[in-house]
């Protein structure tokens, strides 16, 4: 089979590498044919990977990096962004279980990765995908479908499933040796730790990956998000994570858990929108989004009455600090408040 004219020699790929324990394996496997490998590595906001303390550069993106240099691999880091926001918003092939649109995530992510093995010069895809490990993107209906739709229907190799699979172009070309790759198939990880054993590989964070997408209880903010304020962006996504949320009314309330979330939440509204600082009485800081002044006080009469130190005792005064500037309210002990906790979202 001839290569399409825009291909170089068929020696190098591109690996989309997360990190984990499935694409660092897939990585040292096609590595070691002897292929000259470049890692292409995507960050989301709705990822839950934790790898080291925060402050360390911890997280899917530092494991990524690590791997990389490692095994001498340079690496690309793309971040979705807020047109990966249009695909949380309406995947035209659906969700999962929860807000997780995974099959259209993953069109988005290897059109990047394709485009990216174009511009340097690469021949063909690598990927950890493992078939059945994950029920909506992994199955083979599922893995064929976002390869015609992603436009790399055959140039996409998958070392840990390759012999449960067709041959793709780099194998039937013999640019690699399809014998030296595996057919593991479905959720147990026990050969995958096999390996990584046999490769000396032992810190590999996130070893099945994470999405916050799929979490049903994250979803129920994702959802009301989707639903009240489908323009969103980056922004109202990175709220999504503080606090405990609310829907009371036409107001949409997000109270802080501790002080560091105080903090957090305090640095995310600065200079745009409105958060409301415990002045007089130890409270959790607040963001109120929606409804009028008066619907927005008598509101936080109710939160701060709820949530504030056990004993404090109204009247509060708060500071409002809103992009405008600042000011002191003062709101009354209002034991009404009920309404509040029926309409947490989590």
């Amino acid at each position: 089979m001839n290569l399409p004219a825009t291909l170089s020699p068929p020696r190098k790929a591109v690996i989309l590498l997360s990190g984990g324990l499935d694409s660092t394996l897939a990585a040292r496997i096609v590595r070691d044919q002897g292929i000259e490998l470049h890692a292409i590595h995507f960050t989301s906001p709705f990822c839950t990977c934790s790898h080291k303390a925060p402050g360390n550069g911890g997280g899917c993106r530092s494991a990524a990096q690590e791997v990389a240099v490692g095994m001498g691999i340079p690496i690309r880091t793309v971040s979705k962004g807020e047109e990966y926001l249009e695909i949380v918003k309406h995947p035209r092939h659906g969700r999962g279980s929860a807000m997780n649109p995974c099959i259209d995530c993953r069109i988005f992510t290897l059109r990047k990765a394709k485009a990216f093995m174009e511009e340097i010069g690469a021949s063909f895809l690598v990927t950890g995908e493992v078939v059945g490990q994950r029920p909506m993107s992994q199955r083979d209906d599922a893995l064929r479908g976002i390869e015609k739709h992603s436009g790399c229907a055959g140039i996409i190799l998958r070392p840990l499933s390759a012999r449960h699979l067709p041959p793709t172009l780099p194998e039937r070309e013999g640019w690699v040796d399809r014998e030296k790759f595996l057919a593991i198939t479905g959720r147990s990880r026990k050969e995958q730790i096999r390996l990584a054993e046999e490769f000396k590989i032992s810190d590999y964070p996130c070893p099945a990956g994470g999405c916050m997408l799929t979490d049903r209880t994250f979803s129920i903010k994702v959802r009301d998000l989707v639903d009240h304020q489908p323009s969103f962006g980056m922004h109202e996504v990175l709220l999504l994570k503080a606090g405990r949320h609310f829907r009371v009314g036409g107001i949409k309330a997000i109270v802080a858990k501790s002080e560091e979330e105080n903090r957090r939440l305090e640095a995310l509204c600065r200079g745009r929108d409105t958060v409301y600082v415990a002045h007089s009485h130890p409270g959790p800081s607040v963001t109120l989004l929606g409804g009028s002044e008066e619907e927005r006080l008598d509101l936080l009469s109710r939160i701060f009455t709820r949530y504030g130190k056990a004993g404090s005792v109204g009247p509060y005064e708060i500071r409002e600090i809103s992009p405008d500037g600042e000011r002191l309210v003062t709101v009354p002990e209002n034991p009404d408040f009920e309404e509040v906790g029926r309409g947490l979202l989590c």
